[in-house]
């Protein structure tokens, strides 16, 4: 099974955007944002094991790990520049897979960091040791689509797994000592998230020798969602990219 999901193939696309799930999240995510970016950009989304069409393959519980095999499933796809979206736990994943990719010789044109407070600065959350209403009520409490799955019993004996599972990876994930990116990085938080505050997300700048930028939004933890036009025409501006029509 592949890694990524393509909503729509543009093989004369200049450059691939790769983006990077939430805990509990999958590549449906971001399916509505090919339409969105426009022709010049082809979205590659990540879709993690153990979830969604990959619900038969093994969970994978470390963060490093599942950074290097989104790493090494992207070889294939480096005949054009890349840049790299994150959000939440998939923030972290992207940086870690920025920095594989820097140290391979191919590094990211750029890292978008969404909702997430920086590496060397994680929270003391610990969400995956819960019982399930515990998980649930986190879930909730964040926002999102996927806390509307898990209200439904037979859903969540499907979907409770794989979140526990992220949950776990994401607040087990410790940043390991390594040369610094040399990319540019753009943070990206709602000004109500009660994950990640502005303060917090300015330290990002500390993870690149790169240009750095924060940009803050109306909205909670998942701004992006009501918020995707801003954020796609900040991703695209960044990028140089026209705006799509």
């Amino acid at each position: 099974m592949t890694w990524f999901r393509c909503p729509e193939s543009r093989p004369w696309a200049p450059l691939r955007l790769f983006c990077l799930p939430h805990a509990g999240g999958s590549a449906v995510f971001y399916r509505p944002w090919a339409e969105a970016v426009g022709p010049a950009v082809e979205v590659q989304a990540v879709q993690y094991p153990g979830r969604a069409d990959r619900l038969a393959d093994a969970l994978v519980s470390d963060a490093h790990q599942l950074a290097r095999m989104v790493a090494g499933a992207m070889a294939p796809l480096a005949d054009r520049p890349a840049a790299l979206f994150g959000h939440s736990m998939g923030a972290i994943l992207a940086y870690e897979v920025a920095r594989l990719l820097q140290e391979r010789g191919v590094p990211p044109v750029h890292l978008f960091v969404s909702g997430a407070r920086p590496p060397h600065d994680r929270p003391d959350d610990r969400v995956a040791a819960r019982d399930d209403d515990g998980v649930v009520a986190e879930m909730v409490r964040l926002g999102g689509t996927d806390a509307e799955a898990l209200r439904d019993p037979e859903l969540r004996e499907i979907v409770l797994p794989y979140v526990r599972n992220d949950f776990g990876l994401i607040e087990g994930y410790a940043e390991r000592p390594g040369p610094r990116l040399g990319v540019p990085v753009t943070a990206i938080i709602g000004d109500a998230d009660p994950h990640v505050t502005e303060r917090q997300a300015a330290g990002w700048a500390r993870a690149t020798d790169g240009p750095f930028a924060l940009r803050v939004l109306p909205g909670g933890h998942f701004y992006l969602t009501d918020r995707r036009p801003e954020v796609v025409a900040e991703v695209l501006r960044t990028l140089g990219v026209p705006t799509a029509p």
